[in-house]
């Protein structure tokens, strides 16, 4: 929603983290008092709050229909606030030709991305119709935990790396330690031996993750930082949100992963034969050889004149 916001650099770092902050005391809040309501063994998994008056008095049972109407509508925001910056991805991307270019079409009158959330409308409706909730679930799961682990990579890259200035090779070091030794974190979680032993390997994980990150913060310095607004704490809180990320995406199925794969797959698919060929890049290179074959061509034929005369 950057483009649409007129004063980015402040407006937009406020509303992340006050809807974070507000969401997330919001949640605390509804976990709260449904533990105060009902012994956490007589708690509903799959409706925790309507459950919870179904199993009081048959006065307060058609609170639980109430709370259900707004689950309802719960979903139905989650789905149009996803397709709202679904559609302003696919309009930039539009714009750099790596999807068709029909995508980065505004409307005149809103200045909204028309045709992009209109695809976007109709491609998730249809999903939803089709498609089991389980699976779609998992799915926004390990995409949404990718991108967020994706993009605390490239916050520390960004502000340790400056592309001709800098040698990248410290950043992406520490960057794939620390994701193996997450990694391996991880697979002692899930199939580590129990009890001590298990403890201590964990323990040394997390000695080793700390030292590490705390050997790149004193050998490594920021080469660029922002002028506004930036990432406090360098580089700990992208590193924590990795190893978070990765824990999460440990807890997922084996089927999770094999969706996910075969749509990176068809993803990187159409990237090679169409976006690659397409995008402004390709465009650039295009004319750049066009104008090198032109000014050889004028250098050969000055040099036959040249011999002429």
């Amino acid at each position: 929603m950057a483009e649409e916001v007129k004063n980015p650099v402040k407006d937009i770092p406020v509303g992340v983290s006050s809807s974070v902050i507000i969401v997330s005391i919001l949640y605390c809040l509804m976990a709260a008092s449904v533990t105060a309501s009902l012994p956490y063994d007589m708690i509903d998994p799959d409706s925790p709050f309507s459950g919870a008056f179904k199993v009081g008095s048959s006065g307060c049972r058609w609170v639980s229909n109430v709370i259900g109407v707004g689950a309802s509508f719960g979903i139905l925001t989650s789905l149009l606030v996803a397709m709202l910056g679904q559609a302003r991805y696919m309009c930039v991307i539009g714009r750099s030709r790596v999807l068709p270019s029909w995508f980065a079409k505004v409307h005149p009158k809103t200045s909204t991305p028309v045709n992009a959330s209109t695809f976007l409308g109709i491609f998730t409706a249809a999903i939803a119709l089709f498609t089991d909730l389980n699976i779609l679930l998992n799915l926004i799961s390990i995409g949404a935990l990718f991108v967020f682990y994706m993009v605390a990579n490239a916050v520390i890259y960004r502000r340790y790396v400056t592309m001709g200035t800098t040698n990248p090779w410290p950043t992406i070091s520490f960057l794939s330690c620390f994701t193996l030794i997450s990694v391996m974190f991880n697979l002692l979680w899930h199939f580590g031996p129990s009890g001590k032993p298990k403890a201590f390997l964990l323990g040394a994980c997390v000695t080793m993750a700390i030292g590490v990150l705390q050997l790149f913060h004193f050998m490594v310095p920021q080469t660029r930082k922002p002028e506004f607004w930036g990432v406090p704490l360098m580089p700990w809180i992208p590193s924590i949100s990795i190893f978070l990320n990765i824990f999460l995406l440990s807890s997922l199925d084996r089927a999770s992963y094999v969706q996910f794969g075969f749509f990176s797959c068809l993803s990187v698919l159409v990237y090679v034969l169409y976006s690659v060929h397409s995008s402004f890049d390709a465009e650039e290179v295009g004319a750049l050889s066009q104008k090198t074959g032109e000014s050889m061509k004028e250098s050969v034929e000055s040099e036959d004149n040249t011999l002429k005369v």
